[in-house]
């Protein structure tokens, strides 16, 4: 399958030119998650992955969070890159977010920045901003990046990208 990457306008960044294995940075852009008409997060602190076809997944200090909503669950997964995966519900009042957190307790050596961060997947949200830019989920229910308008795709996750 062929694919076509949009031509990046200036101050846009193209997905097809982050690399594989995906690279981690530092980030200060400001990032706010609203869920159950409360912010749960405000922060200028976290990391950025980067891979190739998906938009950046943002990873925050565990200790950012509003105290208490994040509930540990059962289950994980894996990550080639990253390691194993366990996840969290987020609940704030009487919402609940099933499995829609997730960290890395043991990242591989490569990520070890990660320890002690989550990531959330914007769906399940009221709303996430980053820089007061309210974020687009990336499509799919397995990955769990953030669009922006500084980042161009095509983007993995919508139906018929699975192989990618």
């Amino acid at each position: 399958m062929s694919i076509k990457p949009f031509k990046p306008k200036p101050g846009q960044e193209s997905v097809w030119d982050y690399p594989r294995p995906p690279r981690l940075e530092e980030c200060r852009k400001h990032l706010r998650i609203v869920f159950n008409g409360e912010i749960i997060l405000d922060t200028n602190q976290s990391f950025r992955i980067l891979e190739t076809s998906h938009p950046p997944t943002y990873y925050i200090p565990m200790d950012a969070f509003k105290e208490g909503v994040l509930i540990p669950v059962t289950g994980s997964s894996f990550c080639e890159w990253k390691g194993a995966a366990n996840y969290y519900d987020i609940r704030v009042g009487g919402k609940t977010a099933s499995r829609s957190a997730w960290s890395y307790l043991n990242p591989n050596k490569a990520y070890h920045q990660l320890k002690n961060t989550v990531s959330v997947y914007a769906h399940h949200m009221d709303t996430c901003f980053v820089n007061d830019e309210k974020v687009q989920a990336q499509e799919g229910d397995f990955y769990g990046g953030w669009i922006t308008s500084d980042i161009v795709g095509p983007f993995k996750g919508a139906p018929g990208t699975w192989g990618w």
